[in-house]
């Protein structure tokens, strides 16, 4: 029998890991970027790391304001909110050439939010058949990379489609 280890994970997915405050808050406030794993700083919004993925490159798009309904957001963020998730997309497809990606919001406990007062939109490449038995039957996922990995490739990802953007503006 093999055994997969992910000890990072143990503290989310057991509910013993304890915060305090909103980490959707409090990730903007760190100013080095590659530690709270932000990909990407807007002027509503911003693109971070999951830290607990269910594919390789998994972020979400999170409005620096804390509201917990989709409707309490300015259009202004939406509107940013939605344009990060279309050029992650493209990032996303460019970087890890995924069969599908999942866009979606959990809005509330109920609706499976894991953090549930502060909204924020997912964005994560998906390959045919990635949900395994491992995943399903096992509860945990395999993921091929570190997370420090994932925001180089995004970070790096990220810059090159703001250039690619811009020559096609011109």
């Amino acid at each position: 029998m093999d055994y997969l280890w992910t000890p990072w994970r143990y503290a989310y997915v057991s509910g013993t890991e304890k915060t305090t405050g909103c980490v959707f808050c409090e990730a903007p406030k760190e100013k080095d970027d590659a530690k709270c794993l932000i990909v990407h700083r807007g002027q509503h919004c911003f693109v971070i790391l999951n830290a607990y993925p269910y594919t390789p490159g998994h972020v979400m798009i999170v409005p620096y304001t804390h509201l917990d309904e989709l409707q309490k957001l300015s259009a202004a963020a939406a509107s940013e909110m939605m344009e990060l998730s279309q050029r992650m997309e493209s990032v996303l497809r460019k970087l890890y050439r995924p069969d599908g990606i999942n866009l979606g919001m959990n809005i509330g406990k109920a609706a499976g939010a894991g953090i549930a007062g502060h909204i924020h939109m997912h964005v994560l490449p998906r390959w045919v058949a990635d949900a395994n038995f491992v995943s399903v039957v096992g509860e945990t996922r395999v993921l091929p990379e570190t997370l420090e990995v994932t925001w180089g490739k995004l970070r790096e990802g990220w810059g090159s489609e703001r250039i690619a953007r811009n020559h096609s503006l011109h």
